[in-house]
């Protein structure tokens, strides 16, 4: 791979809440982990990065409007003994689908295999897909589609 477009992918990763990349371009692959993953959370990331289009694009992220902190804190889910929660690994904004004219990738009651996508979180514009990292069957869904998310916000409830 070409070192200066590596270098050029990690200063864009810089500054953002990616921590995972999984790139393939022609022949070439690489797989990047950024930093410690988030302690005891259900949730796995993949982020799709566009490749760099000229030099002249700025390499500095803009804000997005999703990284609004809400006033108000997200009810807690029911606690039960079997049951776990899928958490957002971003500050965010949280869809049930790929587009608005698609079906859910999920409902309740959907029995879901490892690695299997639930949602998408978008942050600083980049759609971030949410994959199951143990089977299970989804109990509650924690979050209206279109809805700010906050980091660590509890997603969906499953059960083993």
């Amino acid at each position: 791979m070409d070192v200066e477009k590596l270098k050029a992918i990690l200063a864009a990763l810089k500054g953002t809440d990616v921590s995972r990349l999984d790139w393939t371009d022609g022949e070439e692959r690489i797989e990047l982990r950024l930093g410690h993953p988030p302690a005891q959370t259900a949730h796995h990331t993949h982020a799709a990065i566009p490749a760099p289009q000229s030099t002249a694009a700025s390499g500095a992220p803009t804000p997005s409007a999703a990284a609004v902190v809400s006033s108000s804190p997200a009810p807690a889910p029911k606690a039960d003994s079997k049951s776990f929660t899928v958490n957002s690994p971003f500050v965010g904004t949280f869809y049930r689908s790929a587009s608005p004219e698609t079906a859910a990738f999920v409902e309740i009651g959907s029995s879901v295999k490892k690695g299997q996508v639930l949602c998408i979180v978008e942050a600083m514009k980049l759609m971030n897909e949410i994959e199951a990292e143990v089977p299970g069957r989804i109990v509650e869904v924690l979050v209206q589609n279109g809805s700010p998310v906050e980091y660590g916000e509890p997603l969906f409830r499953l059960e083993p």
